[in-house]
């Protein structure tokens, strides 16, 4: 068993030895520990996930823009 690499962190940093001791003889902080990780890998995933839908929400509201460009475009022209 290992110390997950989510608790090599700089804010235990000053306390990694305590952390690992415990971590690898204390099945109450090591729950808390693995519940801590599942979190902070969830949290980078959901980062992932909104960076990628703010882009594709950009890009559908700037092809919105160009397209009432258009239909204004065709509208004038067709007047």
């Amino acid at each position: 068993m290992s110390v997950p690499e989510e608790l090599y962190n700089i804010r235990f940093a000053e306390h990694f030895e305590s952390i690992k001791f415990l971590y690898l003889n204390n099945e109450k902080f090591r729950t808390i520990c693995d519940d801590y990780c599942n979190n902070v890998v969830d949290a980078q995933v959901y980062q992932k996930k909104f960076e990628k839908n703010f882009r594709r929400k950009l890009e559908c509201e700037n092809l919105s823009k160009e397209l009432e460009e258009e239909i204004l475009f065709f509208v004038v022209r067709s007047s």
